[in-house]
């Protein structure tokens, strides 16, 4: 070969591996993305968001590299639909899911499905699609529960890997428990045992160490995904703060609060390798996007909701704010590290078209969000809130709930306001949420236009949905 087809040959050879270096996506346009999604936790239960009672040394580490905000929504104060909207970035009442999923004749006495519909938009399965790992680990709760036995498996969402709670289909942890008793003796229990036919295999661990079983699987599924040169997404989905309380022995209180907080302790000491996993690793570090939140407001006597009025499973501020830290020091605004965003409104249901615009993952052809793109404001480069109202409807069977009655149908909130009403308008309750969060003055009396106004809209919102029982007008169809 002479020197001339020799020069030739090298420069078509450093073309092609030019080419095709600019095909292979940059490493952050392929960004690791975690969700860890606490159960039943208040706004307030984070040290980093006022809790004095006990600390969250970990996830305010996390809040310390990255943002807080405190006008994050969850699109229903109770569990199934809220996960929903997460998940699918739609309204969960699309899919017939606005209360807990639970025995099959209960989900139809309240009008609803027994498992979230594989053909929902799904988050999970776009990334898997584009080439990700996609991991689900902890609570499920959109399909296999209770009597609920032929659910689709999670892998029918788009996950290659799973491993859940009594309420999920497949492989499962399933919790043992141990009681201080008198003499200094310890009892013990089980507990969901009949979720054994929901799938193998099922392994039996003590109730407070589930979190960190979780976790060392997740950290697992990071080190095969890694090791294969691909991105992931994980949903880390711990079973606590959820009732029943069962923290370690050693760390044992004699109140429901003091059992609570035992119990968000020992979680936080359990996320803490995961964290760390990320932070330690020069590959992961930044390029990995972590969001922690909670898919609702507290149980009564345990979680703290701050200054907010309410319980979980009511539409009073404590029950859909939730608490939400994002960290990604590859992807955040350095100069907001350690920040508080108070101005921004925003909802789970935005979450999917934002991290999928992260991912640099088209939405397929036919597939409408609900949810907003709110990427820049999750990273921290812009303050914006959604455009246009932020619509809830309570759940179907809780019309009353704990010290709760008559607990209002739909709520509302357009920038500063919010109402409260009944399904045909009435009962209104009008609140300033900028000079009221606590939701204690309604206004209704003094402004009657904004009162019809905003009443519209949400009777609209809801009129476009399938009811459900909680609706006097549900027909059972």
């Amino acid at each position: 070969m002479t020197n001339k087809y020799k020069v030739v040959l090298a420069v078509f050879s450093l073309s092609v591996l030019a080419a095709g270096a600019a095909e292979k996506p940059l490493r952050q346009d392929r960004p690791n993305i975690i969700m860890v999604l606490i159960d039943d936790m208040g706004w307030g239960d984070f040290s980093c968001f006022g809790n004095t009672e006990t600390e969250t040394p970990n996830i305010d580490a996390m809040a310390k590299e990255g943002l807080r905000f405190h006008g994050f929504y969850v699109n229903s104060p109770i569990c199934s639909p809220s996960r929903v909207a997460i998940t699918t970035g739609q309204v969960p009442q699309r899919w017939r899911i606005s209360s807990f999923l639970s025995n099959r004749k209960h989900n139809a006495q309240r009008g609803m499905a027994n498992w979230l519909d594989p053909e929902a938009p799904v988050m999970a399965r776009y990334l898997q699609q584009a080439g990700y790992a996609t991991g689900h680990f902890g609570k499920w709760h959109m399909g296999g529960q209770r009597d609920v036995n032929e659910a689709p498996p999670i892998s029918a969402y788009g996950f290659d890997e799973s491993l859940t709670n009594f309420e999920g289909m497949g492989a499962k942890l399933l919790p043992l428990t141990e009681t201080p008793i008198e003499n200094g003796g310890v009892e013990k229990g089980r507990i969901w045992e009949k979720a054994v036919n929901l799938g193998d295999p099922v392994e039996w661990k003590l109730r407070c160490e589930i979190t960190g079983a979780f976790v060392d699987r997740a950290i697992g599924f990071i080190d095969q995904a890694e090791a294969a040169e691909k991105p992931f997404f994980i949903n880390l989905w711990p079973d606590d703060v959820h009732t029943p309380l069962f923290p370690s022995v050693d760390n044992w209180a004699d109140t429901t609060r003091g059992l609570y907080l035992s119990v968000l302790e020992e979680m936080d000491q359990q996320l803490g390798p995961l964290f760390d996993r990320v932070k330690n690793d020069p590959e992961l570090r930044d390029n990995t996007l972590i969001l922690i939140c909670s898919d609702n407001g507290p149980e009564i006597d345990c979680g703290s909701a701050g200054p907010f009025k309410g319980l979980k499973a009511t539409l009073f501020e404590a029950g859909i704010r939730s608490p939400l830290v994002v960290w990604g020091p590859g992807f955040t605004d350095p100069k907001k590290a350690g920040t508080v965003n108070d101005e921004s409104v925003f909802c789970g249901i935005d979450l999917a078209p934002s991290l999928l615009k992260l991912a640099n993952v088209p939405v397929p052809d036919g597939v409408k969000f609900d949810g907003q793109l709110m990427l820049e404001t999750l990273l921290g480069q812009s303050v914006d809130s959604l455009k246009g109202a932020l619509c809830f409807r309570r759940p179907p069977d809780r019309l009353k709930y704990r010290t709760f009655t008559d607990l209002p149908d739909l709520a509302i909130r357009e920038g500063k306001w919010k109402l409260l009403c009944d399904y045909d308008g009435s009962n209104p309750m009008l609140f300033n949420l900028e000079t009221d969060p606590s939701e204690k003055n309604n206004l209704a009396g003094g402004h009657p236009e904004r009162v019809e106004q905003l009443t519209q809209v949400v009777m609209k919102w809801n009129a476009d949905l399938p009811k459900d029982a909680g609706d006097p007008t549900f027909t059972g169809k």
